[in-house]
This record gives C-alpha cells, sequence and structure tokens, in this order.
C-alpha cells in the first residue's frame, strides 16, 4: 500500500486513451466496417482500468491525504486532476449506447466536475504572480476537458443542452487560445522542459481536434472552420509527434500523456473523412488510426511490464 502514494494521477490518462480509442473504433466501423466488438471491449477494458484506478487513488486519498492536497494545489501536476473528469466524460459515451439513464447520470456528473475544476483552475491563476516556466502543455487539460462537454453531450436529451454546450465551446475555446499562446511562449523563450515531461507536447494538438469534434457535434457539418481546426491539429501533430514519443525519454506513466491526443486526432480524422468522403482522407483515418492503436497497445504493454518489476510506482 505504501507504493500507493506513488500513483499519479496522470495515470487517469491510461482511461482517457483507451476509451478514445474505444470511441475512434465506432467511427472506424461506421467508415471501413472494421468490427464494432472490438471497439466495445476496448470501451469496457477502459471502464475497468477507471474503476481500478478510483479505487486506488481514493485508497491513497485516505492514507495520503497531504500527498494528493500538494499535487493538486501544484501549478503543473494539478492540471493533471482534468484528467479524471475527461475520462468520466468518454466514458459515459462509451456507457450510453448499453443504459441512457447511466451514461446520462454519469456524464452529469463528469460535465459537473470538469466545469468545478475549470472554474478553480483559471481563478487560481490571478491569485498570485505566475512563474513563466509553468506555463507548460498539461496546463491546457482544464481546457480541453471543458470542450469534451458537448462532444460527448450533444446527444443529451436535456432542453438546456444546446446553452451548456455552447458555453463550454466559449470557455474552452477562448481559454485554450490563450493557453496557447503562453505555452508557445514559454517553449520558445526559456529553458527546455524536462525529458520526462515531452510526452506531454503531444496535448498541444489537442483544443483543435477536440474544438473540431465539438464545433462539428454542435453544426452537424464540416466547413472552412472545422477544416482548419482540423488541419492545424493535424500539423501540430505532425511537428510534435517524434518530439513527444522517443526513446530517450524515460518511461513513466507520463508517457500517457500522448495516448489522448492521439485517440482524439484518430476520432476528428475519421470523422472529418466520413463527412468528406475522398480517398486522401481515408488514408489519413486510417493511418492515424493504426499508429494510435499501435502506440497505446505499446505502453499499455511497457506500464505492465513495470507494473509487475516494481519500477512503475517510485520515488
Amino acid at each position: 500500500m505504501e507504493q500507493l502514494k506513488f500513483l499519479s494521477v496522470n495515470s487517469f490518462g491510461s482511461v482517457m486513451g483507451i476509451s478514445g480509442l474505444s470511441l475512434a473504433g465506432r467511427l472506424s466501423h461506421n467508415l471501413f466496417g472494421t468490427s464494432s466488438l472490438i471497439a466495445e471491449l476496448i470501451g469496457l477494458m477502459g471502464i475497468i482500468m477507471f474503476v481500478l484506478l478510483s479505487v486506488f487513488f481514493a485508497i491513497k486519498w485516505f492514507k495520503f491525504p497531504s500527498v494528493i492536497y500538494s499535487e493538486f494545489s501544484n501549478p503543473i501536476g494539478g492540471n493533471f486532476y482534468g484528467a479524471i473528469t475527461v475520462a468520466i466524460l468518454l466514458l459515459s459515451s462509451v456507457i450510453l449506447p448499453y443504459n441512457q439513464i447511466l451514461g446520462q447520470a454519469i456524464w452529469i456528473i463528469g460535465t459537473s466536475l470538469t466545469i468545478l475544476l475549470s472554474y478553480f483552475m483559471v481563478s487560481r491563476l490571478f491569485k498570485v504572480k505566475q512563474d513563466p516556466r509553468h506555463a507548460v502543455p498539461a496546463m491546457l487539460i482544464p481546457a480541453v476537458a471543458i470542450l469534451n462537454v458537448p462532444v460527448t453531450g450533444v446527444a443529451m436529451p436535456f432542453a438546456w443542452i444546446h446553452e451548456l454546450n455552447l458555453f463550454c465551446i466559449a470557455v474552452g475555446g477562448v481559454s485554450s487560445l490563450i493557453f496557447l499562446t503562453m505555452i508557445f511562449t514559454r517553449l520558445i523563450h526559456h529553458e527546455p522542459m524536462a525529458a520526462g515531461m515531452n510526452p506531454s507536447l503531444l496535448i498541444l494538438i489537442a483544443p483543435s481536434e477536440v474544438g473540431f469534434l465539438a464545433y462539428v457535434s454542435m453544426t452537424k457539418s464540416i466547413d472552412i472552420f472545422a477544416s482548419i481546426l482540423f488541419y492545424f491539429g493535424l500539423f501540430l501533430f505532425m511537428v510534435l509527434f517524434f518530439k513527444s514519443v522517443n526513446k530517450s525519454i524515460p518511461f513513466s506513466t507520463a508517457w500517457w500523456a500522448v495516448s489522448f491526443p492521439l485517440a482524439v486526432l484518430s476520432n476528428a480524422a475519421l470523422k472529418y473523412a466520413l463527412y468528406v468522403n475522398t480517398w486522401p482522407t481515408k488514408v489519413i483515418a486510417a493511418f492515424i488510426l493504426i499508429l494510435t492503436t499501435f502506440v497505446i497497445v505499446i505502453i499499455f504493454i511497457r506500464t505492465i511490464k513495470y507494473l509487475i518489476s516494481g519500477k512503475l510506482l517510485q520515488g
């Protein structure tokens, strides 16, 4: 149990990536006719992982509350608590086709926690002078989390859903623009991040691609603005992928930071190909889905190996 002290909140990035891959599998079934069973089994794995991590994290909270408080208060590490709320939102979409009431209840919980977390993370920026070096890609997680509300909630039957989705797109979209400016300024004009943080660089593509999915979910069409969002995220992926996924980077749970950006890019590429229906977009969608699956499988295998060897949960 003592090792649970070192269970990082960024472990929930695994649920984000696996759940996102499950949703991409459903889109792949519609576009390429791939087996829907595979997508559902991946979704089940995401649910199991979330339950296990939640239990372990609850034990950590009970046994080491000061560690939890320290992590949450950290100007960099605290942003990863958004991974929990994103995981809840994504799982609501995984569960919804099987049980609408349960899916809706989980979505409401995820949405409430996401808005509260986003409010807290933004408001605390105004309380004390901020160190520019703290403007790292993880800063985007709460903003991306609130953009996930309309992505996962567009099918909700509530009378107030349209206005809530607009609110979340406004908050998440504008916040992402502000934070992206701060992060790019820090990355360009200050010393490089620690090597162990490099996988989080891929988070920079998430606002564009989640923004694309949110916008298309609301408008039910792909216009020039939607295409701009998708292709800018695709360009950032081309720039950042090999900087984020590199054998020289020490392995830890921080590697899961690449899984959700890849999964959301895959969802965006598949949805774009479904709308546009041209062979180049289908090739792009297939390539990204295969790459995402490969990367997540490799990270999953390495995680299990490090967990069994006792290297994963170390101070």
